[in-house]
């Protein structure tokens, strides 16, 4: 087996079986298998993955079916996924995704032909077809989250903006090595999760994969990103269903903030977090002026303060 594809559902429902047809419709072509891990959903889905309706949606198609008694996350599902499979590369995809005709081809081929490359990711589109930024600096830094958030950056050449500043400031269009990518479309060499380990279980959901990406990146292997395979992501689907936006916001945001305390150094993270509640506060007064809502920028503000204060008082 040269390929599994671990897919982690919850609840799946219809955009799983969206995501297996893809799959289906438009295979690699190396041998491989599908692995979906799921998270004791309550919708059904655990059992249309045993039924004779989904195996004709995979017709062709090797797949096998993880059973979690409790939603362990998506770190400890992939992982578990991962230990129970021995294939070269393995392909974390989301199960609100649909693989596009090549795109699994094309992240094998560049992942082979770079053997110091740990994994490689496409480009991500929106069901409406628009581009969803991917590729983000890594780790944040103070300077970052001012220009960023303050609208400085709108002070830099267009080009210069893009490199510097990755993520919506950049179009995607150029196949290179990156800082960080994401968990929902990654392809990984075995050798390198065995070299640096598998997603670091103590994020249930949110930052696991920016901090995998770091950690590779300070073992020495790089991270690709080749727009010339592309993804439809339907986006945050199971989160807002599980949390509710501002719910999910919320979660994202500890998320990322847990992320910080675990790779850089209390005085740095204070600095990002000081910094981002100065922006989120001046924000807040510049939507108030334009009539605009505020809740998302409140939610963060109070998880940056409180996040904050815990470290001011040594938490």
């Amino acid at each position: 087996m040269v390929l599994s594809i671990i897919i982690v559902n919850w609840n799946g429902g219809a955009l799983l079986r969206q995501c297996l047809a893809s799959i289906t419709q438009y295979p690699p072509h190396v041998p491989y298998e599908i692995v979906v891990v799921d998270n004791a959903s309550t919708d059904g889905s655990a059992s249309w993955l045993k039924s004779a309706d989904a195996a004709a949606v995979t017709r062709g198609s090797r797949l096998h079916v993880i059973d979690n008694a409790t939603n362990e996350g998506f770190s400890r599902a992939n992982n578990r996924a991962v230990a129970e499979t021995s294939s070269e590369f393995v392909l974390l995809l989301n199960a609100d995704t649909e693989v596009t005709p090549g795109a699994v081809d094309t992240l094998v081929a560049t992942l082979r032909a770079d053997p110091g490359a740990a994994a490689c990711a496409p480009r991500l589109v929106g069901t409406d077809g628009r581009l969803q930024p991917s590729v983000w600096r890594n780790p944040p830094a103070v300077w970052e989250t001012i220009v960023g958030g303050l609208g400085l950056w709108r002070l830099l050449p267009e080009r210069l903006r893009g490199r510097l500043l990755l993520g919506g400031h950049w179009d995607h269009s150029e196949r290179r090595a990156v800082p960080s990518l994401f968990g929902t479309a990654l392809l990984v060499r075995r050798t390198a999760l065995e070299m640096c380990g598998g997603l670091d279980e103590r994020f249930h959901m949110y930052a696991e994969d920016a901090e995998w990406s770091l950690r590779v990146r300070r073992r020495g292997w790089r991270l690709l990103f080749d727009p010339a395979a592309t993804v439809v992501h339907h986006g945050a689907t199971f989160a807002v269903q599980r949390w509710g936006q501002v719910g999910r916001l919320r979660v994202q945001t500890t998320a990322a903030i847990e992320f910080q305390r675990r790779v850089l150094s209390r005085p740095r993270v204070m600095m990002n977090l000081a910094a981002g509640c100065l922006v989120m506060r001046l924000q807040r007064v510049w939507r108030r002026l334009r009539g605009e809502p505020i809740d998302d920028v409140d939610v963060i503000y109070d998880v940056y303060m409180t996040q904050l204060k815990a470290l001011l008082r040594g938490a």
